[in-house]
């Protein structure tokens, strides 16, 4: 690992010496290229020089230790080293996490689609809650929502909504809400329950990371374009003009349909979106699949299959399957506190990457 990072700063040097060759300066396009290639290697090289300046400086105190007969001043210099010793070892597991392959997709808005599972209408009033959980670690987060798509049960459940997060700052949606995807499990009492017998019901998850039009080419002959009357809440005008659309991609079969806008145009347009996303899943899927079963993550797959959360209302308890971790904290949870559980998530992924790579 060291021998990859001495060759990351030469070559980071070797790009500051030729982009102050006159020749390349007056080059636009090898100017940029290198310019490029130098801004994407420029943390790492900048975090290894600091952790070789760091092994220098505990060499040199090292060697003051050995020389010190003062026994006050040698446990000063014995202090010195340990500070010095913990630094470079997080600069190193710093180093080794800069290493590992980044997805390009984290730096993505989503698509968060959420469907009711096994468990009726109680099945329909968890997808409402999960779909208000995301909302509020959204607002947490400081990233907007916008809903594209739902269908209700009447009861003030979900049988499906879809909805859109964009980041404004701090972490993109991506990166945090992937690792969301699976099927969620809730245990508690319905309220249409007289008896207060404990009913479990499922709802599934999906993040889809949205992509742009020349991403995912879509041939306009594979899709059918049906446009109807809104049947939802809007006015009249959605109720009396044909706004809503529904898109069905021929060859996949899938079907997507939109109407919680006032115009055809931006139902359409939200549409392509959804199918966008949700064919660009199917092709990484793809690749995932061929890849061999035993070297791969049981964190952040988004197998939907897995349970990978309960929801424990008697027990005030909220567990995530994938790595044992427990909540006692329920409301909490459902109001938006996630991080717990996320943030653990992504440090088990990178230490299955780190051993995988071999760097751990």
């Amino acid at each position: 690992m060291l021998e990859k990072l001495e060759l990351i700063e030469e070559r980071y040097e070797e790009l500051n010496r030729m982009m102050a060759d006159p020749e390349v300066a007056t080059d636009p396009d090898l100017m940029r290229k290198y310019a490029q290639e130098q801004a994407d290697i420029e943390d790492l090289a900048q975090k290894y020089r600091q952790y070789k300046a760091n092994e220098s400086e505990l060499t040199q105190t090292r060697t003051l230790l050995q020389g010190e007969e003062s026994e006050e001043m040698a446990n000063l210099v014995q202090e010195e080293i340990e500070r010095l010793e913990q630094r470079g070892e997080a600069l190193l597991n710093e180093l080794k996490l800069m290493l590992l392959p980044k997805d390009a997709r984290d730096e993505r808005d989503v698509i968060v689609e959420i469907r009711a599972g096994a468990g009726g209408d109680e099945a329909g009033l968890f997808a409402a809650d999960l779909y208000r959980m995301y909302n509020r670690y959204a607002e947490n987060h400081a990233w907007s929502t916008e809903l594209l798509s739902f269908n209700e049960t009447g009861i003030g459940g979900f049988k499906e909504v879809i909805f859109g997060v964009k980041g404004r700052s701090g972490a993109s949606p991506y990166s945090r809400l992937k690792y969301e995807s699976g099927v969620h499990r809730v245990q508690r009492v319905p309220i249409t329950e007289a008896s207060g017998r404990i009913h479990t019901s499922t709802a599934t998850v999906a993040v889809l990371p949205e992509v742009d039009e020349v991403e995912v080419d879509i041939d306009p002959n594979d899709l059918r374009i049906d446009v109807y009357r809104s049947s939802g809440p809007g006015g009249q005008h959605m109720q009396k003009n044909a706004t809503a659309v529904r898109i069905t991609h021929l060859p996949t079969g899938m079907v997507v349909a939109c109407e919680s806008e006032r115009s055809q145009l931006q139902n359409r347009q939200r549409a392509m979106a959804i199918l966008r996303a949700r064919l660009y899943e199917i092709e990484v899927q793809k690749q995932h699949d061929q890849l061999d079963e035993r070297r791969r993550s049981q964190v952040g797959t988004g197998e939907r299959a897995e349970k990978i959360r309960t929801y424990n209302f008697p027990q005030n308890r909220v567990t995530d399957h994938r790595i044992g971790l427990t909540s006692y904290q329920l409301e909490d949870v459902l109001d938006g506190d996630l991080d717990q559980f996320i943030e653990e998530l992504a440090t088990t992924e990178q230490a299955e990457k780190l051993r995988r790579a071999g760097l751990s």
